[in-house]
């Protein structure tokens, strides 16, 4: 079998381990993958040493799914609630080819609580050897529209910040949130050093984050027409309770997403979103 289910820092998870090579490990608490391994052994996610894995918080690291609100853009707790919610194992795995796992969401009283609509959002990862892709399916199962943003807020590993360099976003509009200003990104390579928070309409081609041991290729579905890249600094690292200081070292988000301009969908209509890495 090429999953199985394991006890991961407390919390219950399925690790993904198919015959191509690499495995990755996904808790059930948020649908949140935490780990991906290439199979040279690379460890390809950043999940903060000191993340919380009590329930009491979103997890740090990883890969978690923000939705149906970025953020605080709207009324809902940071990010929404999909990932600070147990998410169940699909009913059939079996169904699903050897490197390809989902898990579904759907409407009950705790939602119900925050968020008064009807809805399944399901979320499929796939390996294989080198390459990873996050699928991420919205559906209305109600009788009236509504609303929603999203985003797969991925944390990349790095080996250090000041060597990594992101490519494939000049020309492209940005928001930089930090300086809350609008501007036209003129650099070809992105470098790092203080807090960088800033909002791009995404680019048609992938993206790549180059380091010295090598070059990550990162993708995503027209359907995400924003690319957040964010990484803390050592100030707000810091700050940070889950956490450490240097954490901001070792990490940069690269996340796909549609938060400019919420999505409106009718009842039984499905929106549907991915992002992929690729090793180069």
């Amino acid at each position: 079998m090429a999953f199985e289910p394991i006890v991961f820092r407390g919390q219950p998870a399925i690790r993904l381990a198919p015959p191509s090579g690499g495995a990755c490990v996904v808790a059930l608490h948020g649908a949140q993958l935490l780990s991906w391994q290439t199979p040279d052994g690379v460890e390809r996610i950043y999940l903060s040493p000191e993340a919380r894995f009590d329930g009491s918080a979103a997890i740090r690291g990883g890969i978690p799914v923000c939705w149906p609100q970025f953020n605080q853009r709207g009324p809902l707790q940071k990010h929404g609630f999909a990932r600070n919610l147990p998410w169940a194992l699909e009913a059939d795995p079996s169904a699903e080819p050897a490197g390809r796992v989902a898990f579904t969401l759907g409407a009950s009283d705790a939602t119900r609580a925050l968020w008064p609509h009807a809805f399944r959002v399901r979320l499929a990862v796939e390996i294989e050897a080198d390459s990873l892709c996050v699928t991420l399916q919205v559906l209305n199962t109600g009788a009236s529209p509504w609303s929603f943003a999203a985003a797969l807020h991925t944390y990349l590993r790095v080996d250090d910040i000041a060597e990594a360099r992101l490519e494939g976003l000049e020309g492209a509009q940005r928001w930089d949130a930090v300086r809350d200003r609008k501007l036209i990104e003129t650099d070809a390579s992105l470098a790092f050093g203080d807090e960088f928070d800033s909002v791009y309409a995404a680019p048609q081609a992938p993206l790549r984050l180059v380091q010295p041991r090598g070059t990550l290729e990162i993708s995503q579905s027209a359907s995400c027409t924003e690319t957040v890249v964010w990484n803390p600094g050592p100030a707000l690292s810091a700050s940070l309770a889950d956490m450490p200081d240097d954490g901001y070292r070792h990490m940069l988000c690269v996340e796909a997403a549609r938060i400019d301009e919420n999505i409106l969908l009718a009842p039984q209509a499905q929106w549907e979103a991915w992002q992929r890495l690729t090793v180069l």
